[in-house]
């Protein structure tokens, strides 16, 4: 099993990177901040737009470390990896599934029927855990709408059918997140999804862990050799990694937003963590992304047993796995991707 690699994140919008011997090394107006040795590290997220040292790109993209840039508010900007060092056979045939539009809907059907089943039993665990806090009845009909849809799907063959069933789905499941959110309700609520800029505390936490998200699923598809630019669901689109977007649908849900519930519900993060700006984008401020990031990284590592390997595993590595399934399905060693079905 792959080992969990560390991510290191420099959250300060003035900091520059460099490399020195086998470290990377943090620099504010010169001023050394901080050593750290990169070879327990798998990926470096960067806050703001100091930049890196061409010297440590290269040294990370020869030891396939990516480094990824992001905006302070965690819009995504670039992200730097090597040379590609997959199978070259399995990303020939990554591109000609992608290209047949029949055989790619049989993989995105699993992807979404993953998303849905996984949205479904996050209202079903809300019903057994607070059932005098939400309204029950009202969610047991979403569940049931859950399911009629993933019926369909499950027979449907044509992408764009897929693609309006998956918003079918997301607007149900979607219409249930506010009463999820049990604590702090004077300062987080959800109405709708907007993401650029985000208008809200929970939008700028979801975009957030959704860039955090993609960028683990996408060193996750390179790691085993696919390709992350070049989806099934997603079609192609310059400098959008299609693939990982596809692979997260399934752990959007049980992966990002249960995260973000958590850090309301558990009171970790607070309103005086955001701050407004004046085009009525929501940010975090310094403090609260650190406890964001902080409490990302614990749960990366807490255990789980995968439903599909039936083995224990660390949350930060079910993208791994789905990657490598994916993998093995393409090699037809799988007759079918088995998406991830959390319970």
């Amino acid at each position: 099993m792959k080992k969990l690699m560390n991510t290191l994140f420099i959250t300060q919008p003035d900091v520059y990177l460099s490399l020195d011997g086998d470290n990377i090394v943090l620099l504010k107006e010169q001023e050394r901040l901080g050593r750290l040795p990169l070879h327990n590290l798998a990926s470096v997220v960067a806050f703001g737009y100091t930049g890196a040292s061409p010297a440590l790109m290269g040294y990370c993209a020869e030891r396939n470390i990516s480094i990824v840039f992001l905006t302070m508010n965690g819009r995504f900007l670039a992200r730097v990896i090597g040379a590609s060092k997959g199978n070259v056979v399995l990303r020939k045939k990554q591109s000609l599934v992608s290209e047949n539009e029949l055989l790619s809907a049989r993989i995105a059907r699993n992807f979404i029927t993953g998303k849905i089943y996984n949205h479904k039993w996050i209202l079903e665990r809300m019903t057994r855990d607070y059932p005098l806090r939400i309204d029950v009845a009202e969610f047991k009909a979403a569940s049931q709408l859950l399911s009629t849809i993933m019926l369909s799907i499950r027979e449907c063959e044509d992408l764009e059918r897929i693609r309006g069933l998956e918003g079918q789905a997301a607007l149900i499941y979607n219409q249930q997140f506010d009463s999820m959110i049990l604590q702090q309700k004077e300062d987080f609520y959800y109405r709708t999804r907007s993401r650029r800029p985000p208008l809200d505390p929970v939008n700028a936490m979801l975009s957030l862990a959704y860039t955090l998200l993609a960028n683990d699923t996408a060193s996750a598809l390179e790691g085993v050799g696919l390709d992350a630019y070049i989806g099934f669901l997603h079609r192609d689109r310059p400098g959008r990694v299609s693939l990982a977007l596809d692979l997260m649908e399934e752990l959007r849900g049980v992966y990002a937003d249960k995260f973000v519930l958590s850090l309301i519900n558990k009171k970790v993060i607070n309103g005086e963590d955001f701050v407004s700006k004046e085009n009525s984008a929501v940010i975090m401020t310094d403090e609260g992304r650190k406890k964001f990031l902080t409490a990302w990284q614990s749960k990366k590592q807490e255990k789980i047993t995968h439903p599909y390997l039936g083995e224990k595993i660390s949350w930060g590595l079910v993208p791994h796995v789905q990657a490598l399934l994916l993998a093995r399905y393409l090699r037809n060693d799988l007759d079918e991707y088995p998406p991830f079905l959390w319970k």
